[in-house]
């Protein structure tokens, strides 16, 4: 009986990257590609898989930050907002 190597079925390298919030504010809203994700005190850190995102983050009725950043793998993105 022959065994696989323990490497099959794992991922070699990170697909997710993370995308850190650095703000105070605790409840403006955060939206990732228009769809609504959270507080900024819930989304502090972000998981997400490689790609573009378009966020968002919205207080007091108004869009007080909105980009398009990058997520790549393995890397850690800082989002300062400015609120």
């Amino acid at each position: 009986m022959s065994r696989k190597p323990s490497h099959i079925g794992t991922l070699k390298y990170p697909i997710l990257g993370v995308v850190k919030l650095d703000t105070k504010v605790k409840d403006a809203g955060v939206f990732i590609n228009g769809a609504y994700a959270g507080t900024t005190h819930d989304n502090k850190t972000m998981h997400l898989r490689a790609g573009n995102y378009r966020m968002e983050i919205r207080a007091g009725g108004a869009t007080k930050f909105a980009e398009t950043v990058m997520v790549a793998a393995g890397k850690t993105i800082h989002i300062n907002p400015g609120l």
